[in-house]
């Protein structure tokens, strides 16, 4: 047994997750819609941010109204959206910012 967290087969199984799914999704998007999660640190929403921002993809990033936003968070996005989910006009607002950042 080592030290070393990246032995953990767990971590080395979402590795390869990470790696053949998700890395083959993102390159074949034109661009990337993230709910930005409160609290505490996601791990998975910060590998799809990381690997947005190095595949060079425009990014939504939609918050709940209220949340922080890390300014460089702000600085790195395309869009930022604040509203409800659950409200069925956000969907509209969705859809206009996807339509402004592709450019259609």
């Amino acid at each position: 047994m080592t030290d070393d967290p990246f032995d953990d087969p767990a971590l080395q199984e979402w590795a390869h997750h990470v790696r053949e799914e998700l890395v083959p999704k993102l390159a074949g998007s034109a661009l990337t819609v993230s709910l930005v999660p409160e609290g505490d640190p996601d791990v998975k929403f910060a590998v799809e941010l990381g690997l947005s921002i190095l595949m060079d993809k425009p990014i939504i990033a939609i918050v709940q109204p209220g949340t922080h936003v890390p300014e460089r968070l702000v600085r790195v996005a395309d869009v930022i959206l604040e509203g409800d989910l659950t409200d069925p006009r956000f969907s509209d607002r969705i859809q206009a910012a996807i339509t402004k950042v592709l450019g259609s």
